[in-house]
């Protein structure tokens, strides 16, 4: 009985796949299932490389380790997405993916023709907040739901109490948007790119600086009801010197750099209320974040799942909380989970200073490795070794380029391999280089 309680309470670890490589990191570092999709029909329409080749490719390695993939058809699609998206849902039949995402009741429709065997689930987009929502999407047939970043823990109890038979999927780590679940209109406004078409150029994260700040005081005629005191700045956005007028009221102003969403610390009480999936945001994101990111919440979850003691978790909690600090992040916020709003990040600039990703390990014949370098390393460098399990210190010998000959220093920007010498032995494949800039 023991044994099988811990198979109905085993909770999913999903992580994005924005390119193959990504894919495949991701695996390797503990996620039990990815998600992924072409750039068309996907919210992820930049930095994304995945093809339809690419995704049949992919189906096969993902259920040759035994993990699932799921396919995004989340945009909210136009008149002129149909036929597009009609032809690749043709194509998915040869894919055997496991779901499709979707956030569209049309496009839900589509799905619904051309695959009916496949699982739906319904995307962050579609907004859901609520039971009756959700149970509405359920009686559609919807077999998951990933709730939109604004449900709080009480309102996850709530759902899972009214519809218990639906799959609930919700994010624990990754970028956060300041509009309503992602629905926002400044860079279709701004850049000419649609976020709900995938193609967001992230404006709520550009500098901007003061033109001219007036500050006066309104009353109730005209029908405005208590605003109070209203601010209004006209700023201008550094790189373009394109000119913005905000107003700012009791309620607030209307775009934000928020902080990046961290639920490590409660993954318990996400399990508890019955949470079947754990989504990392970040299709975006380096095989750096991808794979630090995934180890960080797979050793949590193991140890939660595993039933290990209270301060047992909590040592192995503290040093994945650890090792997410090392990752470029615009600081940490519990998001909604709590019912408070979370946190702005007014500076703009991300942490961390300290760490830098340098390179990922292609292979290890004794002391030496073949690698790919993102970011300048050089003989005598001490790095830090990232693997599935543990980090592991390196100091750093040659340097060879792809010719065999030895170079005073290795560089990124290029597809070409190098061979560097360390002193550790055996370092296993998909491993990743870090340096530490800032002791």
């Amino acid at each position: 009985m023991k044994s099988t309680k811990k198979i109905e309470n085993k909770v999913e670890l999903l992580a994005p796949a924005g390119s193959p490589e990504k894919l495949k990191y991701a695996i390797k570092y503990g996620a039990d299932a990815v998600y992924c999709g072409v750039p068309d029909v996907s919210m992820r329409a930049r930095v994304n490389t995945f093809s339809e080749k690419d995704i049949l490719e992919a189906a096969e390695y993902v259920h040759s380790v035994g993990k699932k993939i799921y396919v995004t058809l989340n945009i909210y699609a136009h008149n002129y997405h149909l036929p597009k998206i009609e032809a690749h849902l043709k194509f998915l039949k040869k894919a055997n993916i496991d779901a499709v995402i979707v956030a569209d009741p049309g496009v839900i429709a589509l799905v619904k023709k051309h695959l009916p065997k496949v699982a739906i689930h319904l995307s962050t987009q579609a907004n859901v907040t609520n039971w009756q929502a959700a149970k509405f999407w359920h009686d559609l047939g919807i077999v998951r739901i990933v709730l939109a970043r604004e449900v709080t823990l009480a309102d996850i109890l709530e759902i899972r109490k009214h519809v218990p038979k639906l799959e609930l999927e919700y994010f624990v780590h990754g970028a956060m948007c300041m509009s309503y679940s992602g629905r926002c209109i400044l860079s279709k406004w701004m850049s000419g790119k649609s976020a709900n078409l995938g193609d967001c150029t992230q404006p709520c994260r550009w500098g901007y600086k003061a033109i001219e700040n007036v500050q006066n005081t309104k009353d109730n005629k005209g029908g405005l009801q208590n605003v109070g005191e209203c601010k209004t700045m006209e700023v201008e956005e550094v790189q373009s010197g394109r000119p913005v007028l905000l107003e700012e009221d009791s309620h607030g102003t209307y775009f934000f750099n928020s902080k990046d969403l961290n639920l490590l610390a409660h993954l318990q009480e996400l399990r508890n209320a019955g949470v079947t999936s754990f989504k990392i945001e970040g299709r975006n994101k380096s095989v750096f974040y991808v794979a630090n990111v995934c180890r960080a919440y797979r050793s949590v979850l193991d140890a939660i799942e595993g039933e290990k003691t209270a301060q047992a978790i909590s040592k192995i909690e503290k040093l994945a909380a650890k090792n997410l600090e090392k990752l470029a992040n615009r600081g940490y916020t519990k998001g909604f989970l709590l019912g408070n709003e979370p946190e702005h990040g007014f500076g703009g600039q991300q942490s961390n200073g300290e760490f830098q990703f340098v390179g990922e390990i292609l292979a290890s014949d004794g002391k030496e490795l073949t690698a790919k370098i993102h970011n300048v390393v050089k003989p005598g460098d001490t790095l830090e070794i990232i693997t599935k399990e543990k980090n592991i210190a390196v100091k750093i010998g040659a340097i060879y380029n792809k010719d065999r000959e030895e170079v005073v220093s290795a560089h990124g920007g290029h597809k070409d391999i190098y061979y560097i010498k360390i002193d550790k032995n055996n370092i296993e494949p998909y491993s990743l280089l870090m340096k530490i800039i800032n002791k």
